[in-house]
């Protein structure tokens, strides 16, 4: 049976990688994009293909009260994917979401509507298997490094800081060692405001933003006489596809769940 997909941010740069992956994966089926722009137009154009019969719709309730969906993969903005969450849960759809900038609270509320509307949701800070392996080697390197510091860079598009992956990373690193006084011994002065990185328990993230990049990080731990640095990088927005498809594959397997994080996915 053909998993049915939507894609909400559908002409993002990642949205449209999602959509090209979805008509060339067997199995599943592009039966509704998602986007304020180019809303009537059809998805496979904006693909730079011919037509698929699949026309871009700006009201995502309309979308999937209109077609059968089985599986909404949300790449759309901090602004508006808290929303997006709900009413696809609403309206009994099974949610694959890769948006970043969700708050503790809101995941918990989305965990909430997840067993309120009895579907399940997958939400991840990173798709990329080499971002989950990074994050998964930090952790293990916190018991031996208790001085750390992240940096995480992307591209100048990106609304949210620090990124999820950097928060998420900060929070497996502090499951294995308290970091909340590492980094400097000395009373520090603070030349410029925020010239040392925000905190995630304790631990020192550094944001950065240019274009030509896509989505970097790494995780340096400083010791005694020696420094070891693990760092991943995401060239392409295909890196991310691999870890999208395994999650609309696994979460129509759900019920009443809400996951946080590719790593639950993966036998690590």
């Amino acid at each position: 049976m053909e998993i049915k997909v939507a894609v909400s941010g559908a002409c993002g740069n990642m949205g449209q990688e999602v959509c090209r992956t979805i008509l060339d994966e067997e199995g599943m089926q592009l039966v509704a994009a998602i986007d304020l722009k180019n809303s009537g137009e059809d998805i496979g154009e904006i693909l730079g293909g011919e037509k698929i019969g699949v026309h871009i719709t700006s009201d995502l309730a309309v979308a999937l009260q209109e077609n059968t969906v089985d599986v909404l993969v949300d790449f759309t903005s901090p602004l508006s994917v808290f929303a997006n969450i709900k009413t696809a849960l609403k309206n009994r759809v099974r949610l694959v979401v890769g948006t970043t900038g969700l708050t503790e609270v809101e995941l918990e509320q989305a965990s909430e509507w997840v067993k309120e509307y009895e579907t399940a949701a997958i939400i991840a800070p990173n798709f990329t298997l080499g971002a989950v392996l990074m994050t998964e080697f930090a952790a293990k390197a916190a018991r031996f490094f208790p001085d750390v510091e992240i940096i995480e860079l992307h591209h100048d598009q990106k609304i949210d800081a620090p990124s999820g992956t950097a928060l998420k990373t900060a929070e497996r690193i502090s499951e294995n060692h308290s970091c909340s006084k590492a980094g400097s011994k000395v009373q520090e002065v603070e030349k410029l405001t925020g010239a040392r990185g925000g905190r995630k328990n304790g631990i020192r993230i550094h944001s950065v933003r240019l274009p030509g990049l896509v989505a970097h990080q790494e995780v340096i731990f400083g010791g005694i006489g020696q420094t070891l640095t693990i760092r991943h990088d995401s060239l392409s927005r295909k890196s991310f596809m691999p870890g999208v498809i395994l999650a609309i594959r696994r979460v129509v397997e759900l019920d009443n769940t809400l996951v946080y994080g590719l790593e639950k996915l993966l036998e690590l």
